[in-house]
């Protein structure tokens, strides 16, 4: 599929885009036997499930691309596909790995797409390797032979729900080629292929979403692209997956007879704002209740790595502004948060392509182990894609492959991490196949997923930061009497942190979970040790009465001088750059976008300004013309409101990030020399 990483904008050519646009030229729209749904655009608001809650925040899954994971049968397979992968992965390869997925302390599977897609005739390659990823499918009824047949589907679920593990399919609702098979009702999607029309197609779609929980007892669905889906079509799609879910039971590892677990996540390649605006909806009427933490991921990848542009270096104030930006979902959202998975650059490769350590260096296994740790301690589900618990990486990959020859050869961005599986006893003879580094970390992803399992504090619990800087960060987490401390360093120097213990919401005792040392409090504080990219998980064995105190850092909304004035006049004269520029950005009401409402006007002392109405919510842009010749960015690739930094020249991946706590009129100014050049920026919020 298309993806488009945070801030990619002007003109960008992947081969991937050049894979769609070659396969998908043919594409026309298909017919129905259905009406449209009358009631559909007045749906009537549906509520989030809370009683699978707990279930949903516990979620612990493992993302398996089936076409480049475990080949377990010979006789299938695509036999080509994007990536470096052999690409004959199938349903018995799955099988055949979910002793060692339970073993890693997993709980779920998803498997990307499985339904057939059958060639069209005189197609290219590039249309090939789509199929060979499932995600424009033919038949959204059958199982692609290539990947295995109903009957070992059926098995796969059967055999994961013996081990205690859920099982998710992939949902492509919103697109698919112009051969699509009807439905067994006779349904077929209408509209155009890419994206669909909604109502027209909620027949086709939602007999899809319920024909595999029924006929399989799946557990729900993992939802492609889901911001080509209508809000109220999710609302409906939900409606039915649950009520599907109801209908029938299995009997899982425990003996108990129980639904399948109705469960659904959105992929949505965006801020926090457009994930609302496109899934989650509004708290009155919910749409999706479950979507990818996309924001999230990017801050923890540029903390403890880089990300696909090269740009990290951030710290624990980074991660907390992040997590802080939670607020902005409806209070029944459950984010889920992932480290990598089939279109992102795997975790190993953007330490190297950020120069920082490569798989010989102590550092490239601390870091990861600081990475998996933060996921490990989220409050909500989370996601292990796979690889990632063995520090899995694509050798010479670190330097971005020519356009021409990315794909064929295996060196995509967008699939990279579509490398073949190393699974011990499957794909390996054993732990001696491993080398003690990538069996140091597995055991150590292990031991966090146990500890996931075992501690609700992680998955459930409240968050409240009680300690967030360039070197660290803290939060206490609380469930019931669960109560724990979780910390991680963020820089590579060792450190001592000195916690305060009312702060921290501790009277006794503080025991890591992992290593066992206990600290005592003393003089009401904490000394606790912390080398560099190491985490903890401390029990709070005596929880005081009133909790955790949250860090509260000041925050500054208004700047001072010429640059933070909202009321400056416009001049009817020419500054010192003769191009006109805008704020170009994932803004709610542009996605980069050059629009009329963020165009700089120049103000006089060689100052440029753009007054906006702006959203609550945490920003990627540029300064840039429409043709894009001309870009600014600031140094740092950070702003903080109301304070002034050096303005300098841009480029593809060299975005600003800014964080408008609340809503409001805000002024971006840019300031140049008399000769043209960028030398200064600042955004501070109307008085």
């Amino acid at each position: 599929m298309v993806k488009w990483n945070m801030g990619l904008k002007q003109n960008v050519k992947t081969c991937l885009a050049l894979a769609i646009a070659a396969s998908l030229s043919a594409c026309s729209s298909s017919g129905s036997s259905t009406s449209p749904d009358p009631s559909f655009g007045n749906v009537t608001p549906y509520a989030c499930n809370v009683s699978t809650s707990a279930e949903t925040d516990d979620l612990r899954m493992y993302q398996v691309m089936v076409e480049s994971f475990v080949n377990g049968d010979d006789s299938i397979g695509h036999g080509t596909g994007y990536g470096t992968s052999h690409h004959k992965g199938d349903l018995q390869g799955i099988i055949d790995s979910l002793d060692y997925i339970q073993s890693l302390g997993m709980n779920a599977v998803w498997l990307t797409p499985v339904f057939d897609s059958v060639p069209v005739e005189g197609q290219n390659h590039w249309a090939d390797r789509l199929d060979a990823t499932g995600y424009f499918a033919s038949n959204y009824f059958a199982i692609d032979p290539r990947f295995g047949s109903m009957e070992k589907a059926k098995e796969l679920v059967e055999e994961a729900h013996k081990r205690g593990l859920y099982v998710f399919f992939d949902g492509v609702f919103g697109h698919h080629k112009d051969n699509v098979v009807a439905s067994p009702q006779g349904n077929l999607p209408q509209g155009e292929s890419n994206p669909v029309s909604y109502p027209e197609s909620m027949a086709f779609y939602k007999e899809v979403a319920t024909y595999w929980i029924t006929e399989l007892k799946i557990d729900g669905w993992r939802l492609d692209q889901a911001y080509q889906v209508p809000t109220d079509a999710w609302t409906e799609l939900r409606k039915s997956v649950d009520e599907a879910s109801k209908s029938v039971t299995y009997v899982n590892s425990d003996g108990k007879t129980v639904n399948p677990l109705g469960y659904m996540v959105a992929e949505i390649w965006n801020n926090e704002n457009y994930i609302n605006e496109t899934g989650y909806g509004s708290a009155e009427n919910p749409a999706l209740c479950s979507a990818f933490d996309f924001p999230v991921r990017y801050r923890v990848v540029e903390t403890f790595a880089v990300n696909e542009n090269g740009n990290g270096g951030k710290g624990g104030e980074w991660l907390n502004e992040g997590m802080s930006l939670h607020s902005l979902y409806p209070a029944d959202a459950k984010p889920n948060l992932m480290l990598g998975n089939h279109d992102l650059v795997r975790f190993g490769d953007l330490l190297q392509r950020g120069n920082i350590a490569d798989v010989n260096d102590d550092e490239y296994w601390q870091r990861h182990k600081a990475a998996l740790s933060f996921q490990a301690a989220y409050t909500g589900p989370i996601t292990l894609y796979y690889g990632d618990e063995i520090g899995d990486q694509v050798d010479d990959f670190a330097d971005k492959a020519p356009i021409e020859t990315c794909a064929i050869n295996g060196l995509c961005d967008d699939h990279v991490a579509r490398s073949t599986a190393k699974i011990e006893g499957v794909t390996t003879s054993s732990d001696s196949s491993l080398n003690v580094s990538q069996n140091d970390l597995k055991k150590y992803v292990t031991k966090l997923m146990n500890l996931r399992a075992a501690h609700p504090a992680l998955s459930q619990g409240e968050r409240v930061n009680v300690l967030a800087n360039d070197s660290v960060y803290v939060d206490h987490k609380k469930s019931g009497d669960d109560v724990l401390l979780y910390m991680v360093s963020t820089q590579s120097q060792s450190n001592n942190i000195e916690l305060i213990a009312s702060k921290v919401g501790s009277e006794g005792d503080l025991v890591d979970l992992i290593t066992g040392e206990r600290f005592s409090v003393s003089s009401g504080k904490y000394q606790i040790p912390l080398n560099g990219f190491v985490a903890r998980f401390l029990k709070v064995e005596v929880p005081s009465a009133v909790g955790a105190t949250a860090t509260k850092a000041a925050v500054m909304m208004t700047g001072e001088g010429f640059m933070a004035q909202c009321d400056n006049p416009t001049l009817d004269e020419a500054g010192p750059v003769s191009k006109t520029l805008y704020v170009v950005g994932d803004f709610a009401d542009a996605g980069w976008k050059h629009k009329d409402n963020r165009v700089f006007e120049y103000k006089g002392n060689n100052t440029y300004q753009a007054v906006v109405d702006e959203k609550a919510g945490g920003y990627r842009m540029q300064y840039a013309s429409k043709d894009w010749s001309s870009q600014y960015t600031a140094e740092g690739l950070e702003l903080k409101l109301g304070v002034e930094n050096i303005l300098k020249a841009g480029g593809y991946g060299k975005d600003t990030a800014a964080m408008l706590p609340e809503a409001g009129k805000y002024v971006w100014s840019i300031q140049f020399t008399d000769n043209g050049l960028p030398e200064n920026i600042m955004v501070s919020k109307c008085q």
